[in-house]
């Protein structure tokens, strides 16, 4: 706590499940100071989060409602200037989102999704050839399968999705969706990122083939200009897919170590789904519902006094969602919300949002994590922790909610 009696967000995210129920014993909405000194309101109760989260009066864009970035009172070293310079999809707000919402909608199609069905399991099954391999050369060490599981699958689907070519030979998966704490190292990466987008964009233009980078440049074949880019134009198809590569990448990277690791911590359950007592896609809804792969997400902001449960947010004021702590909302899933177990018939979260600007690929996550999962445990009967679970540590940040390794034997 600070003077004011702000809470005070640990920028680290050392423990960001005894946070966020220390935030929501304050009440769903409860102001904190975020890292650089920022105040701001933390929502961390499951209907104050939908509330928030359905409610136009709370906006995305920071160039429009934030007066703290408009007057320029926040310095370039500020750690969470990213989040609010950004100029995508997700900070997008009205007719501009809603039109690039379109345009990535049809990837997301479930005949799209169908059709990825097969390269997602083939994807899996090579990343388990990998691993298993690499465990072969290294008798009796543990192998993080944060690393050399959870990373390539996840970045390889969305690499599918988007077009990126076999082998990656550009490096655009190595570190799609990783969070840099450091806002200078954040730029740089980005910026390095954005590069090499760009000359796969350009590749796109003259090889197009069946996928989203493809479609968003025919979709925008003659489109008018909008914000000084042309619908489907290039810088918009560049930031349009670097979001989809990061937004699809680092989340569904935690969702697989979080998944795995709620059943290496829980061999009842994990029998429940290896017998087949439970569906995966039951075990998967658990995870997202008490440990959803995204913490605090920065930023929306008031665009006149809002209250929201009891507590009048004032205009201009930014927030953020607590998605980790909203599933395990005592008041939805009574005294035991943090308890983990596939069977509950209420699961009930906001882990991919709600709202217009809810997660566009929540029937590809689902499907992608209970395929990873699955294989993962059959493939590696075997499988366990090779670290006490209170010893592995977190990422570093209180944005994402996962861990920075998972070492296990397979």
């Amino acid at each position: 706590m600070d003077d004011d009696g702000l809470f005070v967000i640990d920028p680290a995210g050392t423990d960001i499940h005894g946070e966020g129920a220390r935030l929501r014993a304050r009440g769903p909405v409860t102001r904190v100071l975020l890292p650089g000194g920022l105040a701001a309101w933390s929502v961390t109760g499951y209907d104050a989060a939908r509330q928030v989260l359905a409610d136009d009066r709370f906006a995305k864009n920071a160039r429009e409602h934030w007066p703290a970035y408009i007057e320029g009172t926040l310095g370039p070293d500020f750690p969470l200037i990213a989040w609010a310079r950004m100029d995508n999809m997700s900070t997008a707000d009205g007719e501009r989102h809603t039109r690039q919402r379109h345009l990535v909608a049809g990837a997301f199609s479930p005949r799209r999704i169908a059709f990825l069905r097969p390269r997602v399991e083939r994807v899996v099954a090579g990343a388990l050839d990998e691993l298993a391999a690499y465990a072969a050369e290294r008798p009796g060490e543990p192998v993080d399968l944060k690393l050399r599981y959870a990373h390539p699958v996840a970045s390889r689907v969305i690499g599918e999705l988007l077009g990126v070519p076999d082998g990656d030979p550009d490096g655009i998966l190595d570190r799609a969706g990783y969070v840099e704490p450091n806002p200078r190292k954040a730029a740089a990466e980005f910026a390095a990122l954005r590069d090499k987008i760009e000359a796969l964009v350009a590749h796109k233009r003259r090889e197009p083939g069946e996928d989203l980078i493809s479609d968003l440049i025919a979709a925008g074949s003659g489109g008018c200009p909008v914000s000084g880019a042309g619908e489907g134009s290039d810088t918009e198809v560049v930031g349009l897919a670097q979001l989809m590569l990061n937004t699809g990448a680092e989340p569904a990277r935690n969702l697989i170590t979080n998944t795995a690791l709620a059943l290496l911590t829980r061999p009842g359950q994990r029998a429940l789904a290896e017998d087949g007592e439970v569906g995966w896609e039951d075990v998967v809804e658990e995870t997202l519902r008490t440990d959803a792969p995204v913490a605090h997400l920065p930023f929306r902001f008031a665009t006149e006094d809002v209250t929201i449960a009891g507590v009048t947010i004032a205009r201009g004021d930014p927030v953020v969602v607590g998605y980790a702590a909203t599933g395990r909302d005592p008041q939805v899933h009574g005294a035991a919300a943090g308890e983990f177990d596939a069977r509950h018939e209420d699961k009930r979260h906001v882990a991919f949002g709600h709202g217009v600007h809810r997660c566009v690929g929540p029937v590809l996550s689902r499907m992608e994590v209970s395929i990873a999962v699955r294989e993962l445990f059959m493939r590696f009967p075997g499988l366990r922790l090779a670290a006490e679970p209170g010893e592995l540590p977190g990422q570093g940040t209180f944005v994402m909610n996962g861990r920075l390794a998972l070492p296990v034997h397979l």
